[in-house]
Protein backbone atom coordinates (compact mmCIF):
# COMPACT_ATOMS: atom_id res chain seq x y z
CA UNK A 1 0.00 0.00 0.00
CA UNK A 2 2.95 2.37 0.97
CA UNK A 3 4.49 2.02 -2.61
CA UNK A 4 1.38 2.69 -4.00
CA UNK A 5 0.38 5.86 -2.30
CA UNK A 6 4.00 6.69 -2.92
CA UNK A 7 3.41 6.26 -6.59
CA UNK A 8 0.09 8.40 -6.60
CA UNK A 9 1.89 11.07 -4.85
CA UNK A 10 4.93 11.09 -7.50
CA UNK A 11 2.27 11.27 -10.06
CA UNK A 12 0.41 14.42 -8.14
CA UNK A 13 3.69 15.78 -7.61
CA UNK A 14 4.73 15.57 -10.87
CA UNK A 15 1.87 18.06 -11.81
CA UNK A 16 2.20 20.35 -9.21
CA UNK A 17 6.59 20.73 -10.53
CA UNK A 18 4.73 21.17 -14.15
CA UNK A 19 2.53 24.39 -12.78
CA UNK A 20 5.38 25.85 -10.41
CA UNK A 21 8.12 25.53 -13.58
CA UNK A 22 5.65 26.91 -16.16
CA UNK A 23 4.64 29.63 -13.50
CA UNK A 24 8.27 30.71 -12.74
CA UNK A 25 9.06 30.54 -16.25
CA UNK A 26 6.36 33.37 -17.23
CA UNK A 27 5.73 35.22 -13.99
CA UNK A 28 9.55 36.33 -13.34
CA UNK A 29 10.07 38.03 -16.98
CA UNK A 30 6.43 39.44 -16.65
CA UNK A 31 6.99 40.59 -13.05
CA UNK A 32 9.85 43.07 -14.94
CA UNK A 33 7.58 44.55 -17.53
CA UNK A 34 4.76 45.01 -14.67
CA UNK A 35 7.60 46.81 -12.34
CA UNK A 36 8.75 48.96 -15.35
CA UNK A 37 5.05 49.74 -15.78
CA UNK A 38 4.91 50.43 -12.19
CA UNK A 39 7.64 53.09 -12.34
CA UNK A 40 6.84 54.35 -16.01
CA UNK A 41 6.64 58.07 -16.24
CA UNK A 42 3.63 57.84 -18.86
CA UNK A 43 0.89 58.26 -16.07
CA UNK A 44 -1.78 56.20 -17.86
CA UNK A 45 1.17 52.91 -17.91
CA UNK A 46 1.82 53.70 -14.31
CA UNK A 47 -1.53 53.67 -13.30
CA UNK A 48 -2.98 50.94 -14.75
CA UNK A 49 0.20 49.05 -13.43
CA UNK A 50 -0.46 50.13 -9.84
CA UNK A 51 -3.90 49.23 -10.05
CA UNK A 52 -3.71 45.51 -11.34
CA UNK A 53 -1.24 45.41 -8.68
CA UNK A 54 -3.39 46.63 -6.02
CA UNK A 55 -6.32 44.37 -7.41
CA UNK A 56 -4.21 41.24 -7.72
CA UNK A 57 -2.17 41.53 -3.97
CA UNK A 58 -5.91 42.25 -2.14
CA UNK A 59 -7.85 39.19 -3.60
CA UNK A 60 -7.39 35.74 -2.77
CA UNK A 61 -5.51 33.84 -5.06
CA UNK A 62 -8.37 31.11 -4.84
CA UNK A 63 -11.14 33.99 -5.58
CA UNK A 64 -8.79 34.64 -9.14
CA UNK A 65 -8.36 30.89 -10.10
CA UNK A 66 -12.16 31.30 -9.92
CA UNK A 67 -13.11 34.52 -12.08
CA UNK A 68 -10.21 33.07 -14.55
CA UNK A 69 -11.57 29.79 -14.71
CA UNK A 70 -15.24 30.33 -14.82
CA UNK A 71 -15.81 33.86 -15.18
CA UNK A 72 -15.51 34.14 -19.10
CA UNK A 73 -18.78 31.24 -19.20
CA UNK A 74 -21.17 33.35 -16.67
CA UNK A 75 -20.29 36.42 -18.18
CA UNK A 76 -21.43 34.90 -21.51
CA UNK A 77 -24.58 33.02 -20.03
CA UNK A 78 -25.56 35.90 -18.54
CA UNK A 79 -25.34 37.90 -21.79
CA UNK A 80 -26.77 35.33 -23.39
CA UNK A 81 -29.67 35.45 -21.61
CA UNK A 82 -29.98 39.28 -21.92
CA UNK A 83 -29.80 39.03 -25.89
CA UNK A 84 -31.59 35.73 -26.76
CA UNK A 85 -31.81 36.72 -29.79
CA UNK A 86 -29.72 36.81 -33.51
CA UNK A 87 -26.51 36.37 -33.87
CA UNK A 88 -25.24 38.53 -30.78
CA UNK A 89 -27.05 36.05 -28.35
CA UNK A 90 -25.43 32.79 -30.34
CA UNK A 91 -21.86 34.86 -29.91
CA UNK A 92 -22.85 35.30 -25.93
CA UNK A 93 -23.63 31.63 -26.17
CA UNK A 94 -20.97 30.36 -27.39
CA UNK A 95 -18.46 32.77 -25.06
CA UNK A 96 -20.58 30.92 -22.26
CA UNK A 97 -19.44 27.40 -23.19
CA UNK A 98 -15.88 28.74 -22.57
CA UNK A 99 -15.53 26.98 -18.83
CA UNK A 100 -14.79 23.95 -20.38
CA UNK A 101 -11.42 24.98 -21.58
CA UNK A 102 -8.19 23.59 -20.47
CA UNK A 103 -8.49 23.51 -16.19
CA UNK A 104 -4.26 24.06 -16.14
CA UNK A 105 -4.05 26.90 -18.56
CA UNK A 106 -6.94 28.71 -16.10
CA UNK A 107 -4.68 27.75 -13.06
CA UNK A 108 -1.30 28.82 -15.00
CA UNK A 109 -2.87 31.83 -16.00
CA UNK A 110 -3.83 32.87 -12.65
CA UNK A 111 -0.46 31.87 -11.11
CA UNK A 112 1.35 33.63 -13.22
CA UNK A 113 -0.37 36.75 -13.26
CA UNK A 114 -0.90 36.73 -8.94
CA UNK A 115 2.74 36.07 -8.63
CA UNK A 116 3.79 38.22 -11.45
CA UNK A 117 2.33 41.36 -9.57
CA UNK A 118 3.96 40.03 -6.42
CA UNK A 119 7.35 39.75 -8.25
CA UNK A 120 6.70 43.14 -9.87
CA UNK A 121 7.24 44.93 -6.13
CA UNK A 122 10.27 43.17 -5.77
CA UNK A 123 11.91 44.13 -8.93
CA UNK A 124 10.51 47.69 -8.00
CA UNK A 125 11.96 47.88 -4.40
CA UNK A 126 15.44 46.46 -5.51
CA UNK A 127 15.43 48.93 -8.52
CA UNK A 128 14.89 52.12 -6.41
CA UNK A 129 17.01 50.54 -3.54
CA UNK A 130 19.94 51.84 -6.16
CA UNK A 131 21.18 55.14 -5.48
CA UNK A 132 20.65 57.66 -8.45
CA UNK A 133 24.31 58.68 -8.06
CA UNK A 134 25.03 55.21 -9.85
CA UNK A 135 22.94 56.08 -12.88
CA UNK A 136 24.99 59.36 -12.73
CA UNK A 137 28.06 57.56 -12.62
CA UNK A 138 27.19 54.88 -16.11
CA UNK A 139 26.38 58.64 -17.59
CA UNK A 140 29.78 60.33 -17.12
CA UNK A 141 31.47 57.19 -18.39
CA UNK A 142 29.27 57.43 -21.70
CA UNK A 143 27.22 54.52 -21.15
CA UNK A 144 23.52 54.55 -21.85
CA UNK A 145 20.47 54.15 -19.69
CA UNK A 146 20.33 50.42 -20.83
CA UNK A 147 23.69 49.48 -20.59
CA UNK A 148 24.44 51.42 -17.28
CA UNK A 149 20.96 49.20 -16.19
CA UNK A 150 22.59 45.77 -17.35
CA UNK A 151 26.12 46.36 -16.48
CA UNK A 152 25.95 48.15 -13.29
CA UNK A 153 22.57 48.28 -11.67
CA UNK A 154 21.11 44.50 -13.08
CA UNK A 155 23.53 42.68 -10.26
CA UNK A 156 23.28 44.68 -7.80
CA UNK A 157 19.40 44.70 -7.73
CA UNK A 158 19.53 40.88 -8.30
CA UNK A 159 21.71 40.55 -4.69
CA UNK A 160 18.84 42.78 -2.80
CA UNK A 161 15.87 40.55 -4.56
CA UNK A 162 17.48 37.13 -3.67
CA UNK A 163 15.88 36.60 -0.05
CA UNK A 164 12.74 38.14 -0.80
CA UNK A 165 12.71 36.38 -3.90
CA UNK A 166 13.17 33.27 -2.38
CA UNK A 167 10.57 33.51 0.46
CA UNK A 168 7.67 33.79 -2.81
CA UNK A 169 9.19 31.38 -4.48
CA UNK A 170 8.99 28.92 -1.70
CA UNK A 171 5.42 30.43 -0.86
CA UNK A 172 4.83 29.44 -4.69
CA UNK A 173 5.22 25.77 -3.68
CA UNK A 174 2.92 25.71 -1.38
CA UNK A 175 0.11 27.57 -3.23
CA UNK A 176 0.40 25.25 -6.13
CA UNK A 177 -1.77 23.00 -3.83
CA UNK A 178 -4.62 25.54 -4.64
CA UNK A 179 -4.70 24.39 -7.79
CA UNK A 180 -7.23 21.46 -6.63
CA UNK A 181 -9.77 24.23 -7.09
CA UNK A 182 -10.71 23.72 -9.73
CA UNK A 183 -10.02 19.85 -9.87
CA UNK A 184 -6.69 19.96 -10.93
CA UNK A 185 -4.77 16.45 -9.64
CA UNK A 186 -2.12 17.59 -7.74
CA UNK A 187 0.32 16.21 -4.79
CA UNK A 188 -2.72 17.03 -2.24
CA UNK A 189 -5.22 16.37 -4.64
CA UNK A 190 -4.16 12.43 -5.23
CA UNK A 191 -3.26 12.32 -0.97
CA UNK A 192 -7.05 13.79 -0.20
CA UNK A 193 -8.01 10.99 -2.94
CA UNK A 194 -7.24 8.21 -0.10
CA UNK A 195 -9.41 9.59 2.55
CA UNK A 196 -12.58 8.55 0.43
CA UNK A 197 -11.17 6.30 -1.54
CA UNK A 198 -9.94 4.02 1.66
CA UNK A 199 -10.39 6.14 4.61
CA UNK A 200 -6.33 6.44 5.36
CA UNK A 201 -5.02 10.21 6.22
CA UNK A 202 -1.53 9.17 6.13
CA UNK A 203 -0.87 9.83 2.57
CA UNK A 204 -2.37 13.46 2.97
CA UNK A 205 0.03 13.56 5.49
CA UNK A 206 2.52 11.76 3.41
CA UNK A 207 2.47 15.14 0.98
CA UNK A 208 4.08 17.35 3.42
CA UNK A 209 7.31 15.53 3.07
CA UNK A 210 7.36 15.97 -0.36
CA UNK A 211 6.98 20.03 0.13
CA UNK A 212 9.51 19.85 2.64
CA UNK A 213 12.02 17.99 0.64
CA UNK A 214 11.31 20.39 -2.37
CA UNK A 215 11.28 23.30 -0.06
CA UNK A 216 14.57 22.13 1.72
CA UNK A 217 16.61 21.56 -1.93
CA UNK A 218 15.34 25.50 -3.16
CA UNK A 219 16.78 26.73 0.39
CA UNK A 220 20.07 25.39 -0.45
CA UNK A 221 20.18 26.30 -3.96
CA UNK A 222 19.20 30.48 -2.66
CA UNK A 223 21.80 30.12 0.12
CA UNK A 224 24.45 29.18 -3.12
CA UNK A 225 23.17 31.80 -4.95
CA UNK A 226 22.94 34.39 -2.05
CA UNK A 227 26.87 33.47 -1.37
CA UNK A 228 27.87 34.21 -5.10
CA UNK A 229 26.37 37.38 -5.19
CA UNK A 230 28.36 38.60 -2.19
CA UNK A 231 30.68 39.86 -4.61
CA UNK A 232 28.52 42.80 -5.26
CA UNK A 233 28.21 44.27 -2.28
CA UNK A 234 26.10 47.19 -1.96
Amino acid sequence: MFWTVTLSLLQGFGQTLKLFALTLLFALPLGLIISFGSMSKFKPIKAFSRLLVWVIRGTPLMLQLIVIYYGPGLIGATAARWISEGAAGSFFTWIASWHVFDRFVAVLIAFVINYACYFSEIYRGGIESISKGQYEAGQVLGLSKSQTFFKVILFQVIKRIIPPMSNEIITLVKDTSLARTIAIYEIIWNGQAFIKSDGLLWPLLYTGIFYLLFNGLLTVVFGKIEKKMDYYNC
